[in-house]
């Protein structure tokens, strides 16, 4: 009887295939990006906050952002560092902690868009309406935005992973680095219609909702920028916006790579590798190129430095 509770909620991740040879440089330079990531998103929220003159609400906005990256690269990657080292016949986890894995993960993901739509919003506002920017980009603005990214997500997620949870279980194998909702209801044997239906609707509504509104948003910043005589200010508009043009083509990219990929059971390797990779560059571009694009925090970050060498300086 112990043995088969145990067999119930426990499941086995099939995880990365990762020879003995590879296996330590494969964690080491996991571990290096891990470290990375969350270094740089909570240096740059502790920055944000310090700093009273960073505290605008493109800046406050941009606190979502480095916040969900380090939730989901927290919820991957040392998990993965563990599974690295172990036996693919020793990586168990528990189903209740699979849930709430798969959950964060989905909840980044989807977050990752509507976070991306609240950022396009306000730099059409400072860009289209700059005599307004003031009077509608208020505390309270960016307080309803960022309840509105946080919580759309939330709800969706969790009818999406509801959804799941409520089939029985017939198998017991992830096979996936880590678990999300597609690795989960596969362990089921009954009908996976209503979940694919709702899979289904749920990724549609919120691609069609970011690529519609990001696309209009940008297109708009874009004609307000050519028919505007201030070429100094259109050219570093137009690099603002370029930069989260570039970020979010390469985030729908990688989801859709995993995505396909999960339709193609020969490609399973394949697919393991990319969903890790996903979860390891998104966060750490968007620490890079948000965190140094952005002017004034790029100058608290020289500054800083030029401090550290002259306090250095003075001890020698």
């Amino acid at each position: 009887m112990e043995n088969q509770t145990f067999s119930e909620h426990v499941l086995l991740l099939e995880g990365l295939k990762v020879g003995p040879q590879s296996s330590f440089p494969a964690f080491i330079t996991l571990l290096i990006c891990y470290i990375f990531i969350v270094v740089s998103d909570v240096g740059l929220l502790v920055l944000i906050y310090r700093d009273r003159s960073l505290h605008q609400p493109m800046h406050l906005l941009f606190c979502n952002m480095s916040i969900n990256d380090v939730l989901g690269a927290t919820t991957v990657i040392p998990r993965v560092l563990r599974d690295i080292l172990k036996a693919s016949t020793d990586r168990y986890i528990n189903y209740i902690e699979c849930v709430i894995q798969a959950f964060c993960i989905h909840l980044y993901a989807s977050t990752s868009h509507t976070v991306l739509m609240v950022m396009a919003f306000d730099r059409y506002v400072a860009i289209c309406n700059p005599l307004r920017y003031a009077t509608i980009m208020t505390n309270r603005m960016v307080l309803k935005l960022t309840v509105f990214a946080w919580g759309v997500t939330l709800v969706m997620v969790g009818i999406l992973l509801g959804l799941t949870i409520r089939l029985s279980r017939c198998r017991r194998t992830i096979l996936h680095p880590f678990c999300d909702n597609p690795s989960l209801f596969k362990l089921s044997c009954q009908s996976l219609l209503i979940n694919h239906i709702y899979g289904l609707s749920y990724t549609v509504v919120l691609l069609a909702s970011s690529i519609g509104s990001i696309t209009l948003t940008y297109l708009k910043i874009t004609t307000v920028c050519l028919s505007s005589k201030n070429r100094v200010l259109n050219n570093r508009a137009l690099q603002t916006c370029t930069t989260q043009v570039a970020i979010y083509m390469i985030m729908l990219v990688s989801c859709f790579i995993v995505v396909i990929m999960h339709r193609f059971p020969q490609l399973s390797d394949h697919r393991k590798v990319a969903a890790v990779i996903a979860h390891v560059s998104l966060p750490a571009l968007n620490a890079m190129i948000y965190g140094l694009q952005i002017k004034a925090v790029r100058q608290k970050i020289s500054t800083m430095f030029s401090k550290n060498k002259m306090a250095l300086t003075n001890v020698k």
